[in-house]
This record gives structure tokens, C-alpha cells and sequence, in this order.
């Protein structure tokens, strides 16, 4: 359990896959995402790495942050170390001195969002779904990201009714690059990881920092902005009132589907 770094099984040259595994659901907890940035960041940093695949176990690949944490924790400590975890793992996989391929299955909500969001490409299973029920939870943010992946209004609509969508329809956007069956995921995340990793490592780099310095959105600055919006939330009482009725459900809700 926790966040692993490994290399494939095939002893590809010049890949690190970095694997998070919090079950039941990868809900991560404070910790958990100061962990996933310092895997990421040090993955990137090693010379010999020239791309990143970020995967996970078990039932999906990421359910956002772990709210029962927020709520068993007595001030506002859980949350703070919450908003400051995910921006550094966000951060950590934008920042990645080489590209991040995410691949990704079953749900991705919340948090994993600003992680796919973040990523360099996305390569997805067909049972493989992305939302943001942060209306759901209590709380606010990662529309910087999901912005990323969809149309403008689009991901207004989304967002404000918590629907989630496939992955076959954001292949039809352009933001996941293939949509494979569940057991050859990895595979075809690594094949493209494969195909990144046989440019020359030192030119990677560079293109990884021109492209992030052409990017039209500030990401860290227009999640941190988002991130004020969350905390307001928390003050004025009404995320406690949200979270409180979504507690009274242990079970993942992966939202409604998008009807395309």
C-alpha cells in the first residue's frame, strides 16, 4: 500500500513507473499526496529517466482526496495538508523534468483530475471514467485541469452537475491518446512511454520545459485560485454540509455519465 516506483517488467531503458496503491478506492490521504509528488519529482530528476507512466491498483485509478480524513480530523489541519498535498502532486507531475504518460482505469475523480489534467498524454481503459463531484463533496477545484481535457462549456456542465464521461469520449476530444481494454492498459501506456523514451534524454527535457512554457494557463495559479474558493467553503459552513450528507455513503459514486 502507498506510492511505488518501479521499472517494467520488460526492463524497458529510460521508464519509471510510478504506482499508487490506497485501497479501498485511492482516496489519498494527506500524506499520500506528498508521497505521489516526491515519487513523480524523483522520477523526473533522474537522468537516466526519460518518460514517466503514472498508473494505479485496484478498483480505479484515482477517487480524489480521502474526505473521512478531513472528517475525523478535529480544525482545519486535514484540509490545509489536503489542498497543499494535492497542489504539490499536481504540480510535481506538470513540473515532471520528462513526460508523464498517465494510464488510467476505472474511475478518475477529484484529485485524479488534476493529476490526468497534468499529465503529458493519457492512455485509458474502456471502463476508464473522469469527473469532478467535488459539488458532491463539499468542496471546489481541478476545473484548471478538466479544462485541459474538455470544451469550455463542456466542462462548465460537467462540472456543476458532477456528471462524469468516458473515455471513449474524451478520446473523440483529443485528450486521451488510446482507449484500450482494461488488461492491455498498461501495455499500451508503456508502448507509448517506449516511443518518448527513445528520444535522446537531454532533448525530452528541453521539449518538455518549451512546451510548459508555451502553455496558454498558468495551471498552478489558477488552481491555487481555486483552492481560495474551497477554503471559503470550509469557513462559511456549507462544505461541512455537503461532506456530512456524502459521509452517510461509504461507497464511490462515480456520478452520472455524460450523454453525448
Amino acid at each position: 500500500m502507498g506510492v511505488s516506483t518501479s521499472a517494467p517488467d520488460k526492463g524497458d531503458k529510460g521508464i519509471a513507473v510510478v504506482t499508487v496503491d490506497f485501497p479501498p478506492v485511492n482516496a489519498l490521504p494527506v500524506q499520500g499526496w506528498y508521497d505521489l509528488a516526491a515519487a513523480v519529482r524523483a522520477a523526473g530528476a533522474d537522468p537516466e529517466v526519460r518518460c514517466v507512466v503514472l498508473t494505479a491498483e485496484g478498483r480505479g485509478f484515482n477517487a480524489g482526496v480521502d474526505i473521512k480524513e478531513i472528517q475525523r480530523t478535529a480544525g482545519h489541519d486535514a484540509l490545509l495538508g489536503a489542498n497543499r498535498g494535492c497542489y504539490e502532486a499536481f504540480a510535481a507531475v506538470y513540473d515532471c523534468e520528462v513526460p508523464v504518460v498517465a494510464a488510467v482505469h476505472g474511475f478518475c475523480l477529484g484529485g485524479g483530475i488534476g493529476l490526468v489534467g497534468n499529465a503529458d498524454a493519457i492512455v485509458a481503459s474502456e471502463d476508464a471514467t473522469f469527473g469532478l463531484p467535488e459539488l458532491d463533496r463539499g468542496a471546489l477545484g481541478a476545473a484548471t485541469h478538466l479544462a485541459r481535457l474538455v470544451p469550455q462549456q463542456l466542462m462548465r456542465a460537467l462540472y456543476y452537475t458532477s456528471r462524469t464521461v468516458t473515455a471513449e469520449e474524451l478520446h473523440r476530444h483529443g485528450s486521451v491518446w488510446r482507449v484500450v481494454p482494461r488488461e492491455r492498459l498498461l501495455d499500451a501506456a508503456l508502448e507509448l512511454a517506449r516511443e518518448i523514451a527513445a528520444k535522446d534524454g537531454q532533448l525530452i527535457r528541453l521539449a518538455k520545459a518549451a512546451i510548459n512554457g508555451i502553455d496558454p494557463v498558468d495551471v498552478h495559479r489558477s488552481y491555487r485560485f481555486e483552492q481560495g474558493f474551497t477554503f471559503e467553503a470550509n469557513l462559511s459552513g456549507v462544505a461541512d454540509r455537503v461532506r456530512d450528507t456524502f459521509g452517510k455513503n461509504d461507497t464511490v459514486d462515480t456520478g452520472k455519465e455524460q450523454q453525448s
